[in-house]
């Protein structure tokens, strides 16, 4: 299968340049479109929360996806890497026309595989361990981390619903419909049921 990848940003940005490149691409190399793939929305966002995840998910092997550059799988160069290191894993194919980078299997695209998983390895321990450093200092310094030992979050699901609650429970609404109505557990109602008393 041949995917065609396209990104904007923004509702101002149009998808047609991208789609009029790809297009013009695969009409040069006698390659079909067997589905594209749009959304709008920004690259810093993480790809699996985009619909760019969700066909890293269904790929397989000696699929191709074709994008206008590199900068439209995201933002930032670690994101770029992970997700070719995802198609490599996957033995997914990734061109490129604007920067005519290729993906594949070659003895390149393995040596170029090998360097995105260990700086994405050597990312995520820099990340813990700053993380832990910074959380280890904030306790020296005296600072409660996470919630107070016994202590419940003051917001939940239903803050803000209260007088819809009540007014259905007024008009003979049982506790068990109501739970179902607003898409909580029982228990959570009558916890919150509790704090309006």
């Amino acid at each position: 299968m041949t995917y065609g990848y396209i990104r904007v940003s923004t509702d101002k940005q149009t998808v047609e340049n991208q789609r009029f490149e790809i297009t013009n691409f695969c009409n040069k190399e006698h390659l079909n479109i067997d589905g594209w793939i749009e959304e709008t929305i920004s690259g810093c966002k993480n790809y699996d929360k985009r619909k760019l995840g969700k066909l890293l998910n269904k790929v397989q092997k000696n699929d191709l996806i074709i994008c206008a550059e590199l900068s439209r799988l995201g933002r930032n160069l670690f994101m770029i890497m992970e997700i070719l290191n995802v198609c490599m894993n996957k033995e997914c194919k990734v061109w490129t026309i604007k920067d005519n980078y290729r993906l594949g299997d070659d003895i390149q695209s393995k040596v170029l595989a090998f360097a995105f998983g260990l700086s994405a390895e050597i990312e995520r321990n820099l990340i813990s361990q700053r993380t832990k450093e910074a959380l280890a200092r904030k306790k020296a310094e005296g600072v409660q981390i996470g919630r107070i030992k016994g202590s419940h979050n003051s917001y939940t699901k239903l803050t803000g619903k209260e007088d819809y609650i009540l007014l259905r429970l007024s008009k003979g609404c049982t506790k068990t419909q109501l739970a179902k109505e607003l898409n909580v557990d029982r228990t959570t109602l009558y916890r919150f049921l509790k704090t309006l008393n």
